[in-house]
């Protein structure tokens, strides 16, 4: 059986049989008279090495329906099985994307708004490799999705509430067209690239076959030493443009190798009569594939394995596309030393995914632990803004808390976020029905202040002033009441309401201000009446003694107010005339009633009701209080019925009984007069 047959047979074999080991396959030797590295076990090894990707998408070229999202492609970028060594070994290493991909950090993008995904989405398309970006676009445009959709089903709930049509309802978004177009942008990027490699693939494919056919030729140049030497040279020209070719599409590359290492076989096999050039070429690649092997005994000891597979892979690709054949004594043991640095890296990175499967199961708990959290607060929703405010917090915290934890199992990453998402949404759901009727509420309440707003502005400048400063104190009451209004309006409306206030207040302070000056006035004049009047020498005529007084009374209340800490001059004003009346031997009533009207003209000053009925109860409970002492007194007398009347203690009954009903009179005198102001 020929060597390229038995190569054929063994790749077969390693496609059909998937669940065999790297390390069963890289121990498979090749027999004798086959050059080890060059034929099948190293054919094996192709399958670890393959660099050339074959996947073509055709591009929509049909407008797309911004009604819609734009339909995300299925694409032959999955995940790659860590247990499966080819595929991952394969992964993108056409032009290092997978490196590069890895290296793109990924934001959080549940917790980006539609405004910051776009603008991600821009930097990512403009900065970094079509190719790479895959799994970036994908998450970005899930998250995206999931708030549009959230968005658009409130917008339905809301249209329906208000007597809408199902039928009828549409929900536009600038937002999601841009994000269409964008898409549609990524879509047709990532196609064209791939048409692109297409057209690479099988350039580069014809460039490697035509290789192989002056490869070919060269058999036909071995003569003498001169031409010995020119054709090597040629040869050692035919492996430098091959290792330079490029990649080819996938399903072409085992025949492709097999074929371009024969023949280097057969030219090897031509310069027998000439070994020092073959032994001299077998020394330089046997050098090159000892260093090789000392690399990857070094990439054994490297604690990050995913750093060693992927020098590894290099290695590899040296190994086999731009080294040569060593000497027949050597090559068993050299692969096997250089296959049994690479199983050790295999090995590591295999243990490596089994603790990653262990570590995404406990992450996967943990993600389920926040999930059941957040579905319970769902399911005991606040009740009041404070709560609502706690309960956001909560869920807040646990959302970063769920970002935080980490991959879970590939299987599981679907149904989880799907979970995560739910619960969210039902928590969201119920927080927006909240604050829909807060809405409402703060809708009401703004009427209310408005309402508040306008009495304000109406009586700013109101001249009643003893009736407006209770009225604007009452609406400032009910103002605190109302509560919360929205918030794009709170500021507005309080601002109105605070500048009808304050001119209102501003202006009676102004007025306190002025009157404050005027009463200052009155008491400097009150002074010198006081002087005036402490200052008389009564004539001696009761008629005229008691006019000159009365007129100085009169000039007394004609005066005006005094500031209200120096009212206690009109009690040394009524000591005065006391004094006065006294001389003048005028009647207890008479005097009293005198001085009353004083009293009785400085509380229509005041002008304020609150002091007139202030004086009002006065007067009505010294009456009443005199009253009953005169029912008691005269209750007191029925203890003396058999007492003569000139008894000592009935006469100073009599008296004190007689004495009330004067003072009872005086009093209701007053009553009188009080009652004129109303």
């Amino acid at each position: 059986m020929s060597e390229e047959k038995k190569a054929s047979d063994k790749d077969e074999k390693i496609d059909n049989d998937k669940t065999q080991t790297s390390s069963q396959i890289e121990s498979q030797q090749p027999s004798d008279n086959s050059e080890t590295p060059e034929n099948p076990s190293e054919q094996q090894d192709e399958a670890l090495v393959t660099e050339s990707i074959d996947v073509i998408q055709s591009a929509k070229n049909e407008e797309h329906d911004d009604e819609e999202f734009v339909a995300e492609e299925s694409d032959e970028d999955e995940e790659t099985d860590p247990n499966d060594l080819d595929a991952a070994l394969n992964e993108d290493s056409e032009d290092e994307s997978t490196s590069e991909r890895h290296n793109i950090p990924k934001k959080e993008y549940d917790s980006l708004s539609k405004e910051e995904l776009i603008k991600e989405f821009k930097y990512l398309l403009n900065n970094h490799k079509i190719q790479a970006i895959k799994e970036h676009v994908t998450e970005l445009r899930a998250a995206f999705i999931s708030q549009f959709e959230e968005e658009q089903e409130e917008a339905k709930e809301k249209f329906l509430e208000e007597g809408g049509n199902i039928i009828d309802f549409r929900y536009y978004s600038p937002l999601k067209k841009e994000f269409n177009t964008l898409y549609f942008e990524y879509r047709e990027k990532r196609n064209n690239y791939y048409k692109n490699l297409k057209k690479d693939l099988n350039a580069n494919l014809e460039t490697r076959n035509a290789l192989i056919e002056e490869l070919k030729e060269l058999k036909n140049e071995v003569g003498g030493e001169d031409s010995i030497n020119t054709t090597f040279e040629k040869f050692k020209d035919i492996q430098e443009r091959w290792r330079n070719a490029g990649n080819i599409p996938r399903d072409r590359y085992n025949l492709v190798w097999n074929n371009y290492h024969h023949h280097i076989e057969n030219f090897y096999d031509f310069l027998h009569l000439n070994r020092e050039f073959r032994d001299k070429d077998f020394k330089e690649n046997l050098d090159k594939k000892l260093k090789l092997i000392e690399q990857a005994e070094e990439l054994a000891k490297e604690p990050d394995v995913n750093r060693a597979f992927k020098e590894l892979q290099m290695l590899h690709k040296i190994w086999k596309e731009e080294v040569g054949p060593v000497s027949k004594e050597y090559r068993e043991e050299i692969w096997e030393k250089f296959s049994a640095a690479t199983r050790k890296i295999h090995d590591a990175r295999q243990e490596y995914f089994k603790n990653i499967d262990k570590i995404y199961e406990e992450n996967l708990e943990k993600k389920q632990e926040v999930i059941a959290k957040i579905e319970d607060i769902a399911a005991n929703p606040a009740t009041a803004h404070s709560g609502w405010q706690k309960q956001m917090k909560e869920v807040n915290t646990l959302r970063e808390e769920f970002f935080k934890i980490g991959k879970v199992p590939k299987r599981d990453n679907e149904p989880t976020w799907k979970a995560f998402k739910k619960a969210t949404r039902e928590f969201n759901h119920n927080k927006n029905g909240f604050y829909k009727n807060q809405k409402k509420q703060q809708y009401e309440n703004l009427q209310k202040k408005l309402e508040l707003v306008q009495i304000a502005e109406d009586n700013k400048d109101n001249e009643d002033i003893k009736v407006t400063i209770d009225l604007m104190k009452r609406i400032q009451a009910d103002w605190k009441k109302i509560g919360h209004v929205p918030r794009k309006d709170s500021d507005k409306v309080w601002k109105r309401f605070k500048k009808a206030c304050n001119h209102f207040f501003d202006r009676l302070h102004a007025e306190k201000k002025e009157i404050l000056e005027e009463e200052k006035g009155n008491l400097e004049e009150k002074n010198a009446l006081l002087d005036k009047v402490k200052a008389i020498e009564l004539s001696g005529s009761h008629e005229d003694d008691l006019k000159t007084i009365k007129s100085i009374i009169k000039e007394w209340k004609d005066t005006g107010r005094v500031p209200h800490s120096k009212k206690s001059i009109e009690q040394d004003f009524n000591k005065v005339l006391d004094g006065l009346f006294k001389k003048l031997d005028l009647g207890k009533k008479e005097s009293e009633l005198i001085k009353y009207e004083n009293r009785v003209a400085a509380i229509a000053d005041e002008d304020s009701n609150q002091a007139l009925n202030k004086e009002h109860y006065f007067i009505t409970k010294k009456i009443d209080e005199i009253k009953a002492e005169i029912n008691q007194l005269e209750n007191n007398l029925g203890f003396f019925q058999h007492v003569a009347d000139d008894n000592p203690l009935v006469r100073d009954v009599h008296k004190n009984i007689a004495d009330h009903k004067k003072n009872l009179e005086i009093w209701k005198a007053k009553l009188v007069k009080l009652k004129s102001l109303y």
